[in-house]
């Protein structure tokens, strides 16, 4: 059975992973035997990450910096980590970014912003990484969407229409790119503690509504996202496509 969730000797793509909930995920990936590419914009946090997964787990560990929103970027980006590692096998299309604001005043600059970072980087990157796994037969790309695939909340309109976004891509990909053998899913977070929601996580009213809303009574901690990530990852998920999977203590189960 633990065969059959290894991931030992492939080579996985996650980007926006030099911090945060992209960090945890590709640790959690290196832990069951891959090989990872970390991708970031800075190249000190990505070294800081890349010698820390490699304490961490003994992985074999590379780095990599591009404009995910720019297709030349990606196309080169990709060709760089292919001649230095070998094809990728796993790819997570995990950066993204939060803008809130009411949405009569939202700005058209921070929309183009959003939708750029949170969709357009994963068709990019998606389809670029997709003909490597077209040509061998075989592949698994796991598009990160959020509980704002499906639910929505005030202030952030534009997120969530980014996030809604990815979930039909991943449907999508998944008509394409399943007879050829690639798996498309898309693992969608709940409310979780990390330092970019630090300021939400102090704000007690807020936690409060949290700890409520959510049937597991917390938020989450990154390493519950880790799990799912490598069924996803993994020849345990080879008729699994084109799915959703809330990681979110059930909150989009409950009104």
């Amino acid at each position: 059975m633990s065969d059959l969730f290894s991931l030992a000797g492939r080579l996985a793509l996650v980007t926006g992973s030099s911090r945060g909930i992209g960090l945890t995920l590709a640790g959690g990936l290196a832990r069951e035997g891959a090989r990872v590419v970390v991708h970031g914009r800075d190249q000190a946090t990505l070294d800081s990450a890349r010698r820390r997964i490699s304490d961490e787990t003994g992985a074999e560990v590379f780095t990599a910096r591009f404009d995910l929103t720019d297709a030349a970027a990606v196309d080169a980006g990709i060709t760089r980590i292919e001649a230095e590692a070998g094809p990728i096998g796993i790819l997570v299309n995990n950066a993204g970014i939060q803008k809130r604001g009411p949405f009569v005043d939202f700005s058209l600059a921070d929309w183009n912003d959003l939708v750029a970072t949170n969709l357009t980087s994963a068709f990019l990157v998606g389809q670029r990484v997709a003909r490597g796994m077209v040509e061998r037969g075989a592949g698994k790309i796991i598009n990160i969407g959020s509980v704002q695939s499906q639910l929505g909340r005030p202030g952030i309109a534009p997120y969530a229409a980014t996030k809604g976004g990815i979930a039909m891509l991943t449907k999508g990909m998944c008509a394409d790119l399943g007879p050829s053998g690639v798996q498309v899913n898309a693992l969608a977070p709940g409310y979780f503690a990390t330092e970019l929601t630090k300021a939400l996580v102090d704000d007690e009213e807020f936690s409060a509504w949290v700890r409520t809303r959510t049937p597991a009574g917390r938020w989450g901690n990154t390493d519950d996202l880790v799990g799912t990530l490598v069924f996803l990852a993994s020849g345990a998920s080879d008729f699994v496509n084109g799915q959703i999977i809330y990681v979110d203590g059930g909150m989009t189960a409950v009104v």
